[in-house]
């Protein structure tokens, strides 16, 4: 397998973004969409989800050729959390020979798992 080159990787992350927010926005809500890349004061990769307390979800999209760099990732998304000022930040990772948005890897914390298990966090 060839080394991927940086637009390679740029047009795979970028199609995997899509392919992960149009499953979303099918699924749960018709306005989670692709975000814009903000920089430094980034949010997340897909805009307009919420848990279900209404309160915003950071998602951050990872298509490392079925890499993982979950403590990475977690890092990332955490930051973006905090950007966004949202309940919690998820990593969606690519996995390798998986093309169905559905069967993707989803990271995330413990806590924020509990935090989106949870019933009536928000008082």
């Amino acid at each position: 397998m060839a080394a991927r080159s940086r637009k390679s990787a740029k047009t795979a992350g970028t199609a995997f973004e899509r392919a992960v927010a149009d499953h979303l926005r099918d699924h749960l809500d018709d306005r989670i969409d692709r975000r814009v890349k903000a920089g430094a004061k980034d949010k997340g990769d897909i805009s307009g989800v919420r848990d279900r307390d209404g309160e915003r979800v950071v998602i951050e999209c990872k298509d490392y050729a079925g890499q993982l760099k979950p403590a990475e990732w977690l890092r990332e998304a955490e930051a973006e959390r905090a950007n966004d000022n949202a309940a919690l930040g998820v990593v969606v990772a690519k996995r390798r020979g998986v093309s169905y948005p559905g069967d993707q890897y989803v990271l995330l914390t413990l806590d924020d798992l509990i935090q989106l298990l949870k019933e009536g966090t928000t008082p």
